[in-house]
């Protein structure tokens, strides 16, 4: 029998571990600074399995005859697509945080089994906790020398050489020689010589650049040691070193090529270094506690002066929404004239909304793969269109459309959920709607103390589906950077169950993030409601202490067809109304014609 592609290219990953030694090896969706999207060179998983999706690890063992032999680990947004991409013959499917790679390790390796992982793409946390699952039976965690899914992957692309650009100080509000400086001090403080920074968003943010390395985020492939004195050493590719860069970096940031990285690191021998656990990859602390430094396991320090965004990044914020509304608006306003006479696909319609961001000329790229899902694909949370998943776009449907786009100015993200005519949506579709969208309003109209988190505020979107016995698998927000990362921690709204990075993060004045609840029925369709919303401070008369609430950013009307008024309050009414009153005051000015016309009918009161 003939093996199809992703079974051969497992075949072929088995005889690498037996010519290495190993009994089995770990490929996590990863890059050497642990970001969520990655290049082409390291989509390493997607190569090796056939998933799709932005988050997820295998685990392969040596012996094709165990069972399973291969198994692979997705959260709850994924549960879906996994089984629609990855052969269950080949895989067994496991959900997370319900189990672990670790524990899986530990049920399954054969005893004494020395399993392979590769140090530049996992984080020491990660390491130390599969080793000791080994180790309690027998067997030990290896860090690989070379990883053996590169050594079968025959036409593996390489690393992007797209010159690294500068980001104007007119967008970002402080110039890298005031954040170099801010670094610095706090390294001086906490009577620290240097930070490596080695997330790319946090090096792009903290030298003001930025780069075209990676598909639907501006950074460029680089590293940063910043040390206590303001100075910084940057670790780059020669070839995307332009004079401009040179220029505008000046003679505090000293160019290194990226392959000496390593020694740079290993320079800081006797040295006091922070290092971000979370961050940074094993192999850092490795080569760093090898040479003799200290590693003081500490958050990058850029990290929450990122996501506090300054006026000019707050305004260059509002600026993009305001362009980017008026773009999808236009989109809907077309989609709803022509779906309904079932001539449009999934593919259709993402090309015609990226076609739509484009004619402003200020387009840079898309913030992420559209997700356009039609009927039951609506129902796959991150589902990711291709040629052979393309849904036709059926008259009397739901649809979704999660997508956002990357301009010097900002970033944005906006999912609507709309129904397709001519006839009218079923009770049960209208009902999930509306319960979504009262959980979106109760977001957004939230008042909360100073020292709030996301986790104690995400039962306020999901209270009205939990009533109904109902809820969703994903968070219900996520931080958002400027003209960066359209998932940007440290912030983060979510349920704080199996310890989710950021839902015990502090919402503070200055931060953005997403307002997303939805309801998803598999086999049937989706529905997400998503703004972005900025913390703000909230003057309550009489209040004790600080209080904040969220200001709404994006400005696209609601699909008004799906809601079932009867189940919405006053109040609710209330936001609905003054929400497209803003909505209409800003994009009217934008456009004409049938659009001008379909925005204040979709923008009259309820």
């Amino acid at each position: 029998m003939l093996m199809n592609t992703h079974e051969a290219r497992l075949d072929a990953l088995r005889k690498e571990l037996t010519r290495q030694g190993l009994d089995g090896f770990v490929v996590p969706i990863s890059d050497e600074h642990m970001s969520e999207y990655v290049g082409g060179y390291a989509q390493r998983l997607a190569w090796l399995t056939g998933f799709g999706g932005s988050a997820g690890t295998a685990v392969v063992l040596k012996d094709a005859n165990a069972s399973p032999g291969a198994a692979m680990f997705v959260d709850g947004r994924y549960t879906l697509q996994v089984r629609d991409q990855v052969d269950g013959r080949l895989y067994a499917y496991e959900s997370v945080p319900q189990t672990s790679i670790a524990k899986w390790l530990g049920d399954h390796a054969p005893d004494g089994a020395r399993i392979g992982y590769d140090a530049w793409l996992h984080s020491k946390g990660w390491a130390q906790g599969v080793a000791a699952a080994l180790r309690a039976k027998g067997g030990e965690l290896v860090a690989v020398e070379a990883n053996p899914v590169d050594a079968v992957w025959q036409d593996r692309p390489m690393p992007s050489t797209a010159p690294a650009v500068v980001h104007a100080d007119e967008h970002a509000g402080a110039s890298s020689q005031q954040k170099r400086g801010d670094v610095g001090e706090w390294l001086a403080a906490e009577k620290l010589d240097a930070a490596v920074i080695s997330a790319l968003d946090s090096v792009a943010w903290l030298l003001n650049i930025r780069g075209a390395d990676v598909d639907r985020t501006p950074v460029a492939l680089s590293y940063v040691i910043a040390n206590a004195d303001g100075t910084a050493d940057l670790f780059i590719a020669e070839e995307k070193v332009t004079p401009g860069l040179r220029a505008h970096l000046g003679n505090a940031v000293r160019i290194h090529p990226r392959e000496a990285f390593v020694p740079g690191l290993q320079a800081l021998a006797g040295k006091r270094i922070a290092v971000d656990p979370d961050r940074a990859v094993a192999a850092i602390f490795a080569a760093l506690e090898g040479a003799g430094a200290v590693t003081v396991p500490l958050r990058d320090p850029t990290v929450l002066p990122k996501a506090l965004k300054n006026p000019v990044e707050q305004a260059g914020h509002r600026a993009a929404q305001a362009r980017d509304g008026a773009a999808v608006s236009r989109f809907l306003r077309w989609l709803g004239e022509t779906a309904p006479n079932g001539t449009q696909t999934e593919l259709s319609a993402a090309a015609r909304l990226m076609g739509e961001r484009e004619k402003g000329g200020r387009l840079r790229d898309l913030s992420f793969d559209t997700i356009s899902g039609a009927g039951p694909n609506a129902a796959i949370p991150h589902y990711r269109v291709d040629e052979d998943s393309n849904l036709p776009i059926a008259p009397n449907s739901v649809y979704l459309v999660d997508s956002g786009g990357q301009y010097a100015d900002g970033t944005t993200d906006i999912t609507r959920t709309v129904w397709i005519g001519p006839g009218a949506p079923p009770a049960e579709v209208q009902d999930r709607f509306t319960r979504v969208l009262k959980g979106h309003i109760a977001l957004a109209l939230a008042v909360f103390p100073k020292g709030t988190t996301g986790s104690q505020l995400d039962s306020f979107a999901r209270q009205f589906l939990w009533s109904a016995g109902l809820d969703y698998a994903h968070g219900t927000g996520h931080g958002v950077g400027s003209f960066l990362s359209v998932h940007e921690g440290p912030q983060r709204i979510a349920k704080s169950a199996g310890g989710q990075a950021g839902t015990e993060q502090e919402l503070m004045a200055g931060m953005i993030l997403s307002n997303e609840p939805g309801y998803y029925k598999a086999g049937a369709y989706g529905i997400r409601i998503e703004n972005l919303v900025l913390v703000e401070p909230r003057a309550i008369a009489g209040a004790e202490g600080e209080f904040f609430g969220f200001e709404t950013l994006t400005n696209v009307p609601i699909d008004r067809n799906l809601v079932a008024l009867d189940l919405l309050t006053q109040p609710e009414c209330d936001w609905w109304n003054a929400y497209h009153a803003r909505v209409r005051e800003i994009l009217e000015p934008q456009l004409e014609g049938a659009d001008r016309a379909w925005l204040l009918a979709q923008c009259a009161p309820l």
